[in-house]
């Protein structure tokens, strides 16, 4: 491995497109915006500014990561020398099938084709290729930079040796890769999100407020974040999508997302990347919101 393509810009992929530059692979960022390129790039700067001033890499160090990144809205010509593609686009099926399709046709017969989707069916996204035994999920936890864990999904036609390529590509980022199998959701979503939903069904049926929800699983389950600022921060549409994939692919009722949620992502409330959620991160700063529309 030496050569990675990341397609699409956003919050996940400066992320993973950061991340190995920074472990010495040189990155081609694809996005179809150049303006969205040029704000992937201030963010992976400003990262790398964090790092340096906190003493965890040298000015040396940011100045080859930032040498070897390049960015470019041509996806064939960005593809044509990759040894691997992680695609990192928004989570939307319709969307990663047709970037997939593209890939199997842009790519040396070499590349794996990775996915970072958090629930979509890695066995469904490599079945549109000519390379199913090539195709993986690399499900990385977001901020990238900071975060340990990667989800290594295998589809039901990936190969042991992709498998264990990958595993190896992972340690070298210095990432603790955990292999799982595709099922919907995998481990992280198939655990996390009914949780998350559960606190939104716990919201609106006036159990406790946001503030005592969230409170309850930092200080009684030594969570990082509550479940419902933690909702904010993936944002409240990824959520009600990976509820919905999981609704979908296990047919039970527990999977079935709230329609709390499923009121607030189609009003636009959508956490964090909207402004307002379960709280107000108007000006970077997160205040409670009290609305009646919580509760049923």
């Amino acid at each position: 491995m030496k050569n990675i393509s990341v397609i699409g810009s956003g919050t996940m992929g400066n992320g993973i497109a950061h991340v190995f530059a920074q472990a010495g692979f040189n990155v081609n960022l694809i996005d179809i915006n150049q303006d969205a390129l040029a704000k992937a790039m201030a963010v992976i700067t400003k990262n790398l500014d964090r790092l340096l001033s906190k003493e965890r890499i040298s000015v040396t160090q940011k100045e080859e990561t930032l040498a070897r990144l390049a960015t470019s809205t041509d996806m064939k010509k960005s593809v044509t020398n990759a040894d691997l593609v992680v695609e990192a686009a928004t989570e939307n099926e319709t969307l990663k099938l047709k970037i997939f399709k593209q890939l199997d046709e842009f790519c040396p017969e070499k590349t794996i084709l990775a996915t970072n989707t958090s629930s979509i069916s890695i066995t469904k996204i490599a079945a549109v290729t000519t390379r199913p035994e090539k195709v993986i999920g690399m499900h990385f936890m977001n901020p990238v930079p900071i975060m340990k864990l990667v989800e290594i999904i295998r589809g039901y036609k990936t190969s042991d040796q992709v498998t264990k390529t990958i595993m190896e590509t992972s340690q070298a980022l210095k990432k603790v890769p955990v292999e799982v199998n595709d099922y919907p959701g995998f481990v992280a979503n198939r655990i996390l999100m009914p949780m998350i939903n559960e606190a939104i069904i716990s919201l609106r049926e006036g159990v406790a407020g946001v503030y005592e929800i969230d409170t309850v699983m930092k200080l009684g389950m030594a969570h990082p974040m509550g479940p419902l600022q933690l909702a904010d921060f993936i944002g409240l549409d990824v959520c009600l999508a990976i509820m919905e994939v999981l609704y979908a692919g296990m047919g039970k009722d527990k999977y079935a997302p709230d329609p709390l949620l499923v009121n607030m992502v189609a009003a636009g409330n959508l956490g964090r990347k909207s402004g307002e959620g379960f709280y107000s991160w108007t000006h970077g700063t997160k205040e409670l919101i009290v609305s009646k529309n919580f509760n049923s």
